[in-house]
């Protein structure tokens, strides 16, 4: 629903990229300037840590109980298998963000588009992985706790899943549209 909603609100302004993962998968696919990806992605990567550090504000009168969102392996999933699933979701969702960015013109249809994939995503893959899909997402809350147990799951796996679906997307463009550029 956040996802949703911050589409329905950025995205006429900045396409409303908030994920490491689909700035790379965006740049890969040349969907995205090239002299916006490093920014797009110090942004990305701040906005997370800072949304970490509030949550460890917000919550540090409650003590240490908490984890504070950090994204976690289910027990009995491995590492490589909490791999695969991450770049698995965020591949999907980067073809579907890809594809609405590319064909679709009313930022309403983005929003459900987009948001629904993520909704899906996280009822099936969420109860596996925690669903982070996004780097910047599973980085803030991790460092902020410092819960860094397989943390590189999260970072591995989403940009994993981003590049192919990036390569995939131009690929697929080509096709359709030869000399797109």
């Amino acid at each position: 629903m956040s996802v949703s909603v911050i589409i329905l609100i950025l995205g006429e302004h900045s396409g409303a990229v908030i994920n490491p993962a689909l700035t790379l998968a965006a740049a890969y696919a040349r969907l995205l300037k090239r002299n916006l990806v490093v920014p797009y992605l110090l942004f990305q990567t701040a906005g997370g840590i800072l949304a970490g550090l509030t949550l460890r504000v917000v919550f540090s009168p409650m003590g240490d109980t908490t984890n504070l969102g950090s994204t976690k392996l289910a027990t009995g999933v491995s590492p490589m298998v909490g791999i695969c699933l991450e770049a698995l979701g965020t591949f999907i969702l980067a073809v579907s963000a890809l594809a609405a960015t590319a064909w679709i013109s009313r930022a309403v249809l983005q929003a459900i588009g987009v948001g629904g994939t993520l909704t899906i995503l996280i009822l099936f893959i969420g109860p596996m992985t925690g669903a982070g899909f996004n780097p910047a997402r599973s980085l803030g809350p991790a460092l902020a706790s410092v819960y860094l147990s397989n943390l590189y799951v999260y970072v591995v796996g989403p940009v994993v899943g981003a590049l192919l679906a990036g390569l995939l997307f131009r690929q697929i463009r080509a096709r359709l549209i030869p000399n797109p550029e």
